[in-house]
């Protein structure tokens, strides 16, 4: 059995054009969804995906506006502009491209960020919105790959799913957003033993602890859906997630690629934060 592969780039565009109403609509009123991103430093990595946002803006109508910073930047610097953008009618969306320099403290930029424009859906309140079950921004790459389950028509109700990583953006948001759909769900980091015993049981399979080909055939239920959110650069320049995906599709019966899976839909649910945002502001 070889897997059906999930088109990432296919599905997100598909989201993308799903809210061109709700754009249109908000034009009819006078509002162009803003979003202001925020890059501080040279990393090419970064630079990379932010320009991959500013070009799905573009593409679906969404005004959007670059902060750029030195890696010198101050923390105090850094801060004002957010202080700034949180207070700018036109901006809807605040996105802090990350990593940050290691002279600012990220936890505290990314709470320096209005929960209203929070359109990566990283702020506490947000978060715990989110614990809460009842979310309103939901952090992009977990709310992607569920998207992506519900289009396949993945069983998520009583299925076993198990998260491969803690992250305060994929792996916990993630498991919490499988609860509230009713599947069972682990939740696996580094320390945990046996690994291999507990992600046979998995109908679902989500990798995101970043490291290269860390899921093996032999870790992977025959027919399971295994989603791979790692993107991994390897000493000769190629690109790996965290599953090793030609052995791993020959059991999987559903698998996302690197690249072209999961990282299209976090674009795409950007896009789609920064809409609902812009419709919140209204009201």
């Amino acid at each position: 059995m070889t897997a059906k592969i999930i088109d990432g780039k296919a599905l997100a565009s598909a989201v993308r054009a799903s809210v061109r109403p709700a754009v249109d609509a908000l034009a009819a009123r006078g509002v162009r969804p803003g979003l202001a991103v925020i890059l501080a430093g040279d990393d090419s990595a970064s630079r990379a995906y932010v320009r991959n946002k500013v070009k799905a803006c573009a593409e679906t109508g969404l005004r959007s506006e670059m902060h750029e910073f030195p890696a010198a930047v101050s923390e105090r610097a850094l801060l004002e502009r957010i202080a700034s953008l949180n207070h700018d009618p036109r901006v809807h969306g605040i996105l802090i491209q990350l990593p940050l320099p290691g002279q600012v403290d990220a936890a505290r930029a990314l709470e320096a960020v209005s929960p209203a424009k929070d359109v990566d859906g990283f702020h506490p309140r947000n978060i715990g919105a989110l614990v809460a079950g009842r979310p309103t921004l939901v952090p992009c790459t977990p709310a992607g790959v569920l998207r992506m389950l519900e289009h396949e028509g993945v069983p998520l109700a009583g299925g076993r799913a198990v998260v491969l990583g803690r992250s305060n953006i994929v792996g916990k948001p993630m498991a919490l957003l499988l609860l509230q759909k009713d599947a069972t769900v682990t939740i696996c980091h580094s320390k945990t033993r046996d690994l291999r015993d507990i992600t046979r049981d998995a109908d679902i399979l989500v990798a995101a602890m970043g490291r290269a080909k860390l899921v093996t055939a032999d870790m992977v239920k025959p027919g399971a859906c295994v989603i791979d959110v790692g993107i991994n650069r390897l000493p000769d320049g190629s690109l790996a997630g965290d599953v090793d995906f030609v052995a791993v599709k020959e059991v999987a019966g559903l698998i996302t690629p690197v690249p072209g899976g999961v990282g299209p839909m976090t674009v795409a649910m950007l896009i789609a934060n920064t809409v609902r945002a812009a419709e919140l502001s209204l009201g």
